[in-house]
């Protein structure tokens, strides 16, 4: 048998793991999303670039294929070159497990011949799934099924692949950690705008559970972000549609309620405004001293507007 030991130097991390990288055929993002019973698995796991692709590096993992992955594939590799590229050049290949996804749909994965059973990957259209040390060989199939199956965003898709994973039994160890990368279709030379997405959860009970009520957060967020927009643009119809939607998603923290009343009060609807305002500080005044702060450009100081505030 061919010896492809590791180095006696190397201390690879140990995230044997389940993950999934996919290309959304409608938006082009791309995204991965893994769950492990190793901590902090979203430090070494995931990696994707907009307008690249995403790679899950995994098993006795060697975190520079990540990196190394997306180098390639900016340089105009496809994703199978990439890896293969890497593959070759690895002496621990056979307990290494890598699944990559390009900007254009095209996937590869690697299975080592020494990853920990339960192991096992599956290349579908624009996607791959792929896990090691699971409690049974139906694991991946599973994740394939379920993103197949599920509509919706991109990130719809990844969160119910980890569902039907962990459904499936998981991990043989349990869980732990959990994270959810997703990046834009092209780049815009903003990389901090570019990840739609980017959770981690690094030590929990029940990681996917976590990693669900955050991922409903961050959608709240990004409709705030567009309520605001839409303020700028004065298009008050989807302003007033983008707040209702954050309020939805954000449970009961006051931040979304309190930019809505500000927002009010901008447009001189301060009525509805300080309605909103009032029932935020009656739980904590502090929002009412924040309004009082604010500057003249978020919120113009109206003829009795501010002493109406004092005395919320």
């Amino acid at each position: 048998m061919n010896d492809r030991r590791l180095p006696l130097t190397s201390s690879p991390p140990l995230c044997h793991t389940y993950s999934i990288v996919a290309r959304d055929p409608a938006t082009g993002q791309l995204g991965v999303a893994v769950q492990s019973h190793y901590f902090c698995v979203g430090a070494i796991v995931p990696w994707a670039e907009a307008g690249v692709g995403a790679v899950a590096t995994q098993a006795t993992t060697d975190p520079r294929y990540g990196p190394r992955g997306l180098d390639l594939m900016r340089a105009g590799k496809s994703a199978h070159e990439a890896l293969e590229k890497l593959i070759e050049a690895d002496q621990g290949r056979d307990v290494r497990q890598v699944a990559m996804v390009d900007y254009k749909g095209d996937v590869a994965a690697h299975t080592g011949a020494f990853t920990i059973p339960e192991a096992g990957h599956i290349v579908g259209d624009g996607f791959c799934v792929q896990a090691n040390m699971m409690l049974r060989c139906s694991v991946w199939a599973a994740m394939a099924n379920a993103y197949r199956a599920t509509g919706g965003d991109l990130v719809d898709g990844l969160l119910a692949a980890l569902d039907a994973a962990e459904a499936e039994g998981g991990d043989i160890r349990g869980r732990q950690s959990a994270a959810l990368l997703v990046v834009a279709a092209k780049t815009s030379g903003e990389p901090w705008s570019e990840r739609l997405y980017d959770l981690r959860v690094d030590d929990a009970h029940e990681p996917l559970v976590e990693l669900r009520r955050l991922v409903g957060i961050s959608r709240a967020y990004h409709h705030l972000r567009r309520a605001q927009a839409a303020l700028g643009h004065g298009d008050l119809t989807a302003m007033n549609d983008e707040f209702e939607r954050a309020v939805t998603l954000i449970g009961d923290n006051p931040e979304v309620r309190f930019w809505q009343a500000i927002a009010f009060m901008q447009l001189g609807r301060s009525e509805e405004g300080l309605r909103i305002l009032g029932e935020i500080a009656a739980v904590d005044v502090n929002w009412r001293e924040l309004a009082l702060r604010l500057p003249e450009f978020m919120l113009r100081k109206r003829e009795g507007l501010f002493e109406r505030i004092r005395n919320l």
